[in-house]
Protein backbone atom coordinates (compact mmCIF):
# COMPACT_ATOMS: atom_id res chain seq x y z
CA UNK A 1 0.00 0.00 0.00
CA UNK A 2 0.86 3.25 -0.66
CA UNK A 3 0.51 5.66 1.67
CA UNK A 4 0.21 10.20 1.04
CA UNK A 5 0.49 12.30 3.60
CA UNK A 6 -1.73 15.32 2.50
CA UNK A 7 -1.12 17.64 5.18
CA UNK A 8 2.82 17.48 4.24
CA UNK A 9 2.54 17.00 0.69
CA UNK A 10 -0.34 18.63 -0.50
CA UNK A 11 -3.40 18.56 -2.59
CA UNK A 12 -1.93 19.30 -6.05
CA UNK A 13 0.61 16.70 -5.76
CA UNK A 14 -1.78 13.80 -4.65
CA UNK A 15 -4.30 14.54 -7.76
CA UNK A 16 -1.11 14.95 -9.60
CA UNK A 17 0.47 11.85 -8.74
CA UNK A 18 -3.31 9.38 -8.91
CA UNK A 19 -4.04 11.21 -12.20
CA UNK A 20 -0.67 9.52 -13.55
CA UNK A 21 -1.85 5.71 -12.84
CA UNK A 22 -2.48 3.70 -15.85
CA UNK A 23 -4.58 0.47 -16.18
CA UNK A 24 -1.50 -1.87 -16.09
CA UNK A 25 0.15 0.02 -12.58
CA UNK A 26 0.92 -2.34 -10.00
CA UNK A 27 0.40 0.89 -7.51
CA UNK A 28 -3.52 -0.18 -6.85
CA UNK A 29 -3.97 0.16 -3.37
CA UNK A 30 -2.87 3.95 -1.56
CA UNK A 31 -3.98 5.29 2.13
CA UNK A 32 -4.50 9.10 2.20
CA UNK A 33 -3.69 10.23 5.96
CA UNK A 34 -4.24 13.48 7.44
CA UNK A 35 -6.94 14.49 4.74
CA UNK A 36 -8.37 17.62 7.49
CA UNK A 37 -11.48 18.39 5.30
CA UNK A 38 -9.48 19.30 2.35
CA UNK A 39 -11.89 19.97 -0.87
CA UNK A 40 -11.45 17.71 -4.24
CA UNK A 41 -9.32 14.54 -2.65
CA UNK A 42 -9.40 12.25 -5.46
CA UNK A 43 -11.01 13.83 -8.11
CA UNK A 44 -10.63 12.70 -11.59
CA UNK A 45 -9.71 8.82 -11.32
CA UNK A 46 -8.88 7.04 -14.29
CA UNK A 47 -7.93 3.61 -13.23
CA UNK A 48 -8.64 0.49 -11.83
CA UNK A 49 -6.98 1.02 -8.02
CA UNK A 50 -8.51 1.50 -4.62
CA UNK A 51 -7.85 4.57 -2.71
CA UNK A 52 -8.88 4.88 1.42
CA UNK A 53 -9.01 8.03 3.04
CA UNK A 54 -8.05 7.86 6.41
CA UNK A 55 -10.68 11.21 7.92
CA UNK A 56 -13.51 13.30 6.65
CA UNK A 57 -13.04 15.31 3.48
CA UNK A 58 -14.67 18.52 2.00
CA UNK A 59 -16.15 19.56 -1.73
CA UNK A 60 -16.12 17.55 -4.75
CA UNK A 61 -14.27 14.35 -3.23
CA UNK A 62 -14.18 11.48 -5.91
CA UNK A 63 -15.71 13.64 -8.36
CA UNK A 64 -15.44 12.65 -11.77
CA UNK A 65 -14.03 9.01 -11.13
CA UNK A 66 -13.70 6.38 -13.47
CA UNK A 67 -12.53 2.88 -12.44
CA UNK A 68 -11.00 3.33 -8.98
CA UNK A 69 -13.11 2.65 -5.73
CA UNK A 70 -12.64 5.36 -3.23
CA UNK A 71 -13.83 5.11 0.64
CA UNK A 72 -13.75 7.62 2.69
CA UNK A 73 -13.57 6.58 6.37
CA UNK A 74 -15.12 9.72 8.06
CA UNK A 75 -17.83 11.90 6.52
CA UNK A 76 -17.50 14.08 2.88
CA UNK A 77 -18.65 17.56 1.86
CA UNK A 78 -21.12 18.77 -0.72
CA UNK A 79 -20.63 17.10 -4.22
CA UNK A 80 -19.00 13.99 -3.32
CA UNK A 81 -18.93 11.37 -6.24
CA UNK A 82 -20.54 14.56 -8.54
CA UNK A 83 -20.40 13.34 -12.26
CA UNK A 84 -18.57 9.63 -11.72
CA UNK A 85 -19.08 7.89 -14.44
CA UNK A 86 -17.70 4.28 -13.10
CA UNK A 87 -16.36 2.49 -10.11
CA UNK A 88 -17.72 2.70 -6.58
CA UNK A 89 -17.42 5.49 -3.58
CA UNK A 90 -18.27 4.32 -0.33
CA UNK A 91 -18.50 6.86 2.53
CA UNK A 92 -18.56 5.53 5.70
CA UNK A 93 -20.39 8.35 7.60
CA UNK A 94 -23.05 11.55 6.69
CA UNK A 95 -22.79 13.06 3.14
CA UNK A 96 -23.50 16.74 2.95
CA UNK A 97 -26.05 17.92 -0.17
CA UNK A 98 -25.68 16.84 -3.88
CA UNK A 99 -23.81 13.54 -3.10
CA UNK A 100 -23.65 11.82 -6.50
CA UNK A 101 -25.08 14.53 -8.37
CA UNK A 102 -25.22 14.10 -12.38
CA UNK A 103 -23.44 11.13 -11.87
CA UNK A 104 -23.54 8.71 -14.83
CA UNK A 105 -22.42 5.41 -13.42
CA UNK A 106 -21.05 3.74 -10.87
CA UNK A 107 -22.46 3.09 -7.23
CA UNK A 108 -22.40 5.59 -4.51
CA UNK A 109 -22.77 4.25 -0.97
CA UNK A 110 -23.25 6.49 2.09
CA UNK A 111 -23.51 4.22 5.17
CA UNK A 112 -24.64 7.36 7.30
CA UNK A 113 -27.33 10.20 6.18
CA UNK A 114 -27.41 12.37 2.87
CA UNK A 115 -28.19 16.04 3.11
CA UNK A 116 -30.31 17.73 0.78
CA UNK A 117 -30.66 16.42 -3.20
CA UNK A 118 -29.12 13.43 -3.29
CA UNK A 119 -28.67 11.89 -6.59
CA UNK A 120 -30.26 15.27 -8.24
CA UNK A 121 -30.16 14.64 -12.21
CA UNK A 122 -28.08 11.33 -11.43
CA UNK A 123 -28.10 10.12 -15.27
CA UNK A 124 -27.14 6.07 -14.16
CA UNK A 125 -25.46 5.81 -11.13
CA UNK A 126 -26.67 3.72 -8.49
CA UNK A 127 -26.85 5.03 -5.18
CA UNK A 128 -27.21 3.27 -1.69
CA UNK A 129 -28.05 5.16 1.23
CA UNK A 130 -27.94 3.57 4.73
CA UNK A 131 -29.63 6.31 6.62
CA UNK A 132 -31.96 9.05 5.55
CA UNK A 133 -31.66 11.80 2.86
CA UNK A 134 -33.36 15.05 2.72
CA UNK A 135 -35.48 17.15 1.08
CA UNK A 136 -35.46 17.17 -3.22
CA UNK A 137 -33.86 14.06 -3.78
CA UNK A 138 -33.66 12.45 -7.03
CA UNK A 139 -34.65 15.64 -8.18
CA UNK A 140 -34.68 15.96 -12.34
CA UNK A 141 -33.16 12.38 -11.42
CA UNK A 142 -33.20 10.71 -14.98
CA UNK A 143 -31.97 7.24 -14.93
CA UNK A 144 -29.93 4.83 -12.02
CA UNK A 145 -31.42 3.32 -8.85
CA UNK A 146 -31.53 5.15 -5.30
CA UNK A 147 -31.99 3.09 -2.47
CA UNK A 148 -32.83 4.50 0.58
CA UNK A 149 -32.84 2.28 3.94
CA UNK A 150 -34.50 5.58 6.17
CA UNK A 151 -36.66 7.80 5.44
CA UNK A 152 -36.71 10.43 2.65
CA UNK A 153 -37.54 13.96 2.52
CA UNK A 154 -39.72 16.39 1.08
CA UNK A 155 -40.22 16.23 -2.88
CA UNK A 156 -38.51 13.07 -3.50
CA UNK A 157 -38.04 12.72 -7.24
CA UNK A 158 -39.47 15.95 -8.24
CA UNK A 159 -39.65 16.04 -11.86
CA UNK A 160 -37.62 12.69 -12.00
CA UNK A 161 -37.18 11.17 -15.45
CA UNK A 162 -36.94 7.29 -15.44
CA UNK A 163 -34.82 6.94 -12.36
CA UNK A 164 -35.78 4.20 -10.01
CA UNK A 165 -36.28 4.97 -6.34
CA UNK A 166 -36.78 2.69 -4.01
CA UNK A 167 -37.82 4.06 0.05
CA UNK A 168 -37.93 1.18 3.17
CA UNK A 169 -38.75 4.42 5.19
CA UNK A 170 -41.27 7.10 5.12
CA UNK A 171 -41.29 10.15 2.39
CA UNK A 172 -42.49 13.29 3.80
CA UNK A 173 -43.64 14.30 0.35
CA UNK A 174 -43.46 13.59 -3.30
CA UNK A 175 -42.29 15.81 -6.03
CA UNK A 176 -44.18 17.15 -8.73
CA UNK A 177 -44.74 13.92 -11.36
CA UNK A 178 -43.56 11.39 -8.89
CA UNK A 179 -46.18 8.96 -7.48
CA UNK A 180 -45.94 5.34 -5.62
CA UNK A 181 -45.52 2.65 -8.39
CA UNK A 182 -45.79 -1.94 -8.16
CA UNK A 183 -42.96 -3.32 -6.78
CA UNK A 184 -42.79 -6.45 -9.21
CA UNK A 185 -40.46 -9.39 -9.39
CA UNK A 186 -37.97 -7.81 -11.67
CA UNK A 187 -37.28 -5.00 -9.00
CA UNK A 188 -37.33 -6.76 -6.12
CA UNK A 189 -34.56 -8.71 -7.72
CA UNK A 190 -32.83 -5.33 -9.04
CA UNK A 191 -33.37 -4.60 -5.23
CA UNK A 192 -31.78 -7.41 -3.66
CA UNK A 193 -28.36 -6.99 -5.96
CA UNK A 194 -28.00 -3.41 -5.36
CA UNK A 195 -28.31 -4.01 -1.32
CA UNK A 196 -25.97 -6.55 -1.61
CA UNK A 197 -23.23 -4.12 -4.09
CA UNK A 198 -24.19 -1.72 -1.23
CA UNK A 199 -23.05 -3.72 1.65
CA UNK A 200 -26.24 -3.16 3.22
CA UNK A 201 -28.06 -6.66 2.54
CA UNK A 202 -27.82 -7.62 6.24
CA UNK A 203 -29.67 -4.44 6.86
CA UNK A 204 -32.70 -4.45 5.08
CA UNK A 205 -34.93 -7.12 2.79
CA UNK A 206 -36.14 -6.01 -0.50
CA UNK A 207 -40.06 -6.55 0.28
CA UNK A 208 -39.21 -3.81 3.27
CA UNK A 209 -38.98 -1.38 0.30
CA UNK A 210 -41.32 0.53 -1.70
CA UNK A 211 -40.86 2.13 -5.09
CA UNK A 212 -41.74 5.73 -6.63
CA UNK A 213 -41.11 6.58 -10.23
CA UNK A 214 -42.41 9.60 -12.81
CA UNK A 215 -45.93 9.34 -13.76
CA UNK A 216 -45.11 9.82 -17.04
CA UNK A 217 -46.89 13.27 -17.49
CA UNK A 218 -45.04 16.34 -16.74
CA UNK A 219 -42.94 15.74 -19.86
CA UNK A 220 -45.44 14.19 -22.20
CA UNK A 221 -47.76 16.17 -24.49
CA UNK A 222 -51.45 15.01 -23.95
CA UNK A 223 -53.58 15.33 -27.60
CA UNK A 224 -56.47 15.02 -25.08
CA UNK A 225 -55.34 18.77 -23.82
CA UNK A 226 -53.58 20.29 -27.13
CA UNK A 227 -56.29 23.14 -26.48
CA UNK A 228 -54.74 24.21 -23.10
CA UNK A 229 -51.08 23.91 -24.61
Amino acid sequence: MQTFDLAAQGLRALNSTLHGLKGQTNQTSWEIINPKGAHAIAVGLDAPVDVTVRGSTGYYCAGMNKQATVRVKGSAGPGVAENMMSGTVIIDGDASQYAGATGRGGLLVIKGNASSRCGISMKGIDIVVHGNIGHMSAFMAQSGNMVVLGDAGEALGDSLYEARLFVRGSVKSLGADCIEKEMRPEHLALLADLLKRGEADHLAKPEEFKRYGSARKLYTFNIDNASSY
